[in-house]
């Protein structure tokens, strides 16, 4: 049951918590005595401290609420493991029923004045235009009534660069005088992943710049621009900040307050971690429920990090709203994170049998959910959580890459009728590491996630074998979860990926849907890099963009529907990594109502290499796949299915499968129940309930 550790939402409490409060009071009453003698406290601070003394006469459960309207927070609020629920007792810290507590780290920024003097470059389109106030200190976003305000921005330009050295076109760049504050937003090669690297030098003569930090890949072939340039400020809502001077210049897009964010980390739940050794010491028994956090600053990379894949998030990094670091049986239920740089929720290292619960997270720079253990090791302590019924969308605003939930080095876990829509890139992904990492130097992804001290000696050209006992992402059950309108700005990206997990991952259930993007290979579900012993069933895909699903290795496809794939690319079932003994797919229907279709991609006498690590190659073949009692149906040309099972049979796979309508009731408009008499249901495809998938009615 979703927030089932939590206290019920009666409005008996041990303490309140209240704007018009007073840390000086009790806390025990819910509003201010007549004559104010006493009332509810003002913080949630003081609150947890007043829960510690509380405990040590009372062993029961305990809860907080905490009234409408607005906390300001200039310091994360840390619980410990002082702050747990005694024995078996909960503490729950929620929100007065009926009544919406927000927690900000925005300070308005005042003092607004019209700039009147010219200023050096300024677009002409901004010319009095344009506020000035100022400031103190460095901040990365900003905020408005109607959200983030974007942050003045060049055009695109192609340049020829390594890690943290790039040559630009002449005139693009210019040795600033306030070049500390110019970021780099950096499109590499690569399609999946985007950096944003603060500048330390530009070289306008030789046209070389150098970044503070390196990028994931070489700043080449698709593009980079820069941002926070006043010459680049041209647009209602943008501005700059110039820190040597203290002053942030804005084109105001509204009359409303401009907030700026102090804090990235509004709360942390951390127990005692211990990094070099097999146990931890967690914190049991924490619930938040139904508060709101919001105007969370932007994280930036740090040159210790750790990548996770691709750097799409950062091994135990303070780069989320709420962070579970080294917890048990913790519930956050039912609150709401909006308009903040940097991600949602963390569950980091320890984290076991917690809920994360009927939240909404919306317009985030970063993630929205990120479960994440140690790296590879014999650690293995992030497990058996449960992520329900969230409604996650409009994520990845500043970091296009980050997912609406991520699942690394975490196993049995069961993500479950989560909603997750309009995310910049993949909308949910499962990994942990791929085994050619464990044979490369130093870097900041992946590599430097291994504990190594845990590790066996390796051969010198390891297989997926020898380190799979490291590989912790392991049976977890992705199902019911409803994913539509991913990949609007990156590509090569999927509804759901998984690569380099361990095995017994199941995900099963979904419905992914208009991944439609004019971004490249849009596909519905993959399984990638070495990816093994994953059981992909009774999922439906609906109008998506190059690809239904990619299937490598031994992984099964089962009592799926795949429904009208959208060219160019447009694939139904593509296969691209051998060897395929064990794979299967069985009991699909492959459906199109275009003309312009392929059911099955596979590269023929093509090669690949098991788990991106063996030197040997081995072809990719529907002949080695237990492939069989399947529906190849194309209602516009019927003669492509017919092309496709001929082929196939000719392999001598597909012996019972058929080219039949599997008479759905209304698939253009996105029912595919069976009607009565279906030939699907005689072939033994068990059909799928879409009103099982997606949210759950929820009320606090």
């Amino acid at each position: 049951m979703a927030g089932g550790i939590c206290r019920s939402a009666e409005t008996d409490a041990d303490f309140y918590v209240s704007p018009e409060g007073s840390d000086r009071w009790s806390g025990t009453h819910a509003d201010p005595i007549e004559g104010g003698d006493d009332g509810p406290f003002a913080t949630l601070e003081r609150a947890r401290d007043a829960v510690r003394m509380l405990k040590k006469r009372k062993s029961e459960d305990l809860a907080v609420l905490v009234r409408g309207g607005t906390y300001p927070l200039d310091k994360t609020v840390v619980f410990g493991l002082e702050d747990a629920g005694k024995g078996n007792a909960t503490v729950t810290y929620a929100a007065y029923p009926g009544e919406t507590p927000v927690f900000s780290s925005g300070r308005e920024i005042t003092g607004w004045k019209k700039v009147t003097d010219k200023l050096p470059g300024l677009p002409e389109e901004a010319i009095g235009k344009l506020q000035v106030a100022d400031v103190s200190g460095r901040f990365l976003t900003l905020y408005d009534d109607l959200g983030m305000l974007p942050r003045a921005q060049s055009d695109r330009f192609v340049p020829k660069g390594s890690a943290t050295e790039l040559h630009f076109p002449k005139g693009r760049l210019k040795n600033w005088p306030s070049v500390e504050d110019v970021e780099l937003v950096v499109r590499p090669t690569r399609l999946w992943i985007m950096n944003v690297l603060p500048l330390v030098s530009v070289d306008e003569k030789a046209g070389i710049a150098r970044t503070a930090i390196p990028a994931t890949y070489g700043m080449n072939k698709i593009g980079c621009w820069v941002e926070n340039v006043l010459e680049e400020l041209d647009k209602p809502g943008e501005w700059v900040l110039n820190t040597n001077e203290g002053k942030v210049y804005l084109w105001p897009r509204d009359e409303s307050p401009v907030i700026a964010p102090q804090l990235i980390e509004f709360i942390r739940v951390e127990g005692a971690i211990d990094k070099q050794s097999p146990k931890d010491v967690p914190v049991r028994n924490l619930c938040f429920r139904g508060l709101t956090f919001k105007h969370g600053e932007r994280y930036t990379l740090a040159k210790d990090d750790a990548g996770l894949q691709h750097d799409w998030d950062m091994l135990d990094k303070d780069n989320a709203l709420v962070r579970l670091r080294g917890t048990e049986n913790c519930v956050v239920d039912q609150c709401h994170f909006l308009h903040s740089g940097s991600g949602a929720i963390r569950v980091d290292l320890h984290g076991m049998e917690n809920e994360i619960s009927g939240n909404h997270i919306e317009h985030m720079g970063g993630g929205g959910i990120l479960l994440c253990g140690y790296g590879p090791g014999t650690k293995d302590v992030n497990k058996k959580n449960l992520v329900y019924n969230n409604h996650i969308h409009h994520v990845g605003k500043i970091y296009w890459h980050s997912p609406g939930i991520y699942v690394c080095q975490s196993g049995e876990n069961r993500v479950a009728n989560n909603l997750i829509h309009h995310t910049n890139y993949t909308g949910l992904i499962v990994s942990g590491i791929v085994t050619r990492f464990f044979v490369q130097p130093d870097q900041r992804e992946s590599v430097r996630t291994i504990r190594w001290h845990e590790i066996k000696k390796l051969p010198e050209d390891p297989t997926l074998d020898d380190v799979r006992p490291y590989l912790h992402t392991r049976n977890n059950l992705i199902e019911l979860n409803e994913i539509h309108h991913a990949m609007q700005m990156l590509g090569d990206g999927n509804g759901i990926y998984i690569r380099g997990a361990g095995p017994g991952n199941v995900i099963r259930r979904n419905y992914i849907h208009h991944l439609v993007a004019e971004t490249n290979a849009q596909g519905a579900i993959r399984t990638d890099g070495g990816q093994m012993d994953t059981l992909i069933a009774e999922n439906l895909i609906y109008k998506c963009k190059s690809q239904g699903m990619t299937l490598k290795l031994n992984n099964r496809f089962e009592n799926n529907i795949v429904a009208d794939i959208i060219a160019p690319r447009g694939t139904y079932l593509k296969i691209v990594e051998g060897p395929m003994a064990g794979a299967s797919n069985q009991r699909n229907i492959y459906f199109s109502s275009l003309a312009d279709c392929s059911f099955i991609s596979e590269p023929g006498s093509g090669t690949g290499k098991v788990g991106e690590d063996s030197r040997g190659r081995f072809p990719a073949r529907m002949k080695d796949i237990e492939s069989d009692h399947n529906i190849y149906y194309c209602k516009t040309e019927p003669r492509l299915g017919e092309e496709t099972l001929e082929r196939l049979q000719r392999d001598g796979v597909d012996v019972n499968s058929r080219v039949v309508d599997p008479m759905f009731v209304d698939p253009q408009n996105g029912d595919f129940r069976f009607k009565p008499g279906s030939p699907a249901l005689e072939m033994g495809i068990v059909p799928i309930d879409l009103s099982q998938v997606g949210l759950r009615i929820t009320e606090l």
